[in-house]
């Protein structure tokens, strides 16, 4: 058996211009590709087409997050400086780490203003890769910071959409609920209400996970050989009730299916903990790639991924590599879109 542990196995060429800069509407007029990944053989046809994929009594998992509108512009106190803020992870009430630039005018002890004021923060310390934690103030007539960021910051959205989004709601799921992202689990993107109420009444579950998605799911890999990766971590929570409707599901001969690589690495990781789904939250830094042997998925849905990014070796240890670089090949010659807002992909 080969295994394939290059970065570089995992190049595809892609034309700028397949890479998705606003998101389909409606939502679930999304191209789907669908993969049978036994024999590698592909379809194609709509998101909204679904429900006829799949079976009474399968299970789909989906994250539930909801995304941080977590990028604030803003100045320095003292001098007025331009200043761009993203924040990554709450490590107290009001004290968060954050992604800065410029970086150099942001010091331990610097103070900056964002909203005309409405808004405030004090830079504490200097942590690895060159992440700051800050302190932020802000008016207590505002119940808590995500109330004035849900007034003054912008979604962030990843670097190659470079269109400004207008509904700040199009970058996140429907059922999105836990808020605590700093990046959209995008395969739920493509999910509408009326889609999910067709599901149900074709008999296919839909259970939640939260997986708080980190910047680091961008994060490119840097060594040649993939192994040499290392994982950032993020925060999941796995319920009561989802982890009893995968067991009725499995127990019943249905099939469990990730709505994306979040759910995927969830479940994956809760498994691989404990030895089988129990109900659970804590962090993950699981890296899936070629030679894992899946423990709970059955199936999974997911968008079309950055070539040599972990997400696409994900993808290439559940699908296999040769059917999953031939389903990309494929894309690219159909003119599908990429990314973030493009089109998706079920493989069974």
């Amino acid at each position: 058996m080969v295994m394939y542990m290059n970065k570089s196995d995992f190049f595809y060429h892609l034309p700028e211009e397949l890479i998705a800069q606003t998101p389909m509407e409606p939502r679930d007029h999304s191209r789907l590709m669908e993969m049978d990944r036994k024999t590698g053989a592909l379809c194609h046809g709509r998101f909204y087409d679904l429900p006829e994929l799949l079976k009474p009594g399968d299970l789909l998992v989906v994250n539930n997050s909801r995304v941080l509108p977590a990028r604030l512009y803003g100045m320095k106190k003292d001098t007025g400086a331009a200043m761009e803020f993203l924040l990554l992870k709450q490590c107290q009430p009001d004290v968060w780490e954050i992604l800065v630039h410029p970086g150099r005018k942001a010091k331990p002890g610097a103070k900056f203003i964002f909203g005309e004021g409405l808004l405030e923060a004090e830079i504490l310390d200097v942590v690895e890769e060159g992440n700051r934690i800050c302190r932020f103030t802000y008016d207590k007539a505002h119940s808590d910071l995500y109330a004035v960021l849900d007034k003054i910051g912008e979604m962030p959205l990843p670097h190659y959409i470079t269109h400004t989004l207008a509904d700040k709601e199009r970058y996140q799921t429907v059922y999105s609920k836990e808020l605590g992202s700093a990046a959209a689990p995008t395969a739920g993107l493509h999910f509408t209400p009326e889609l999910m109420a067709r599901l149900e009444q074709k008999g296919v579950g839909i259970a939640y996970v939260t997986l708080h998605v980190g910047l680091g799911t961008f994060r490119p890999v840097k060594e040649e050989d993939i192994t040499q990766h290392l994982m950032h971590t993020e925060h999941y929570v796995l319920p009561p009730e989802t982890a009893r409707r995968i067991h009725q599901t499995k127990a019943s001969g249905g099939r469990v299916i990730a709505v994306g690589t979040t759910s995927c690495r969830t479940l994956e990781s809760v498994a691989q903990a404990h030895g089988e789904i129990v109900p659970c939250s804590g962090d993950t830094s699981i890296f899936i790639y070629p030679g894992y042997e899946f423990k709970v998925l059955d199936g999974l849905i997911t968008n079309f991924h950055l070539p040599e990014s972990t997400l696409i070796m994900l993808v290439s240890a559940f699908a296999g590599y040769e059917n999953t670089m031939n389903a990309y090949r494929t894309a690219v010659e159909e003119r599908y879109r990429f990314y973030s807002f493009g089109d998706a992909m079920l493989i069974l």
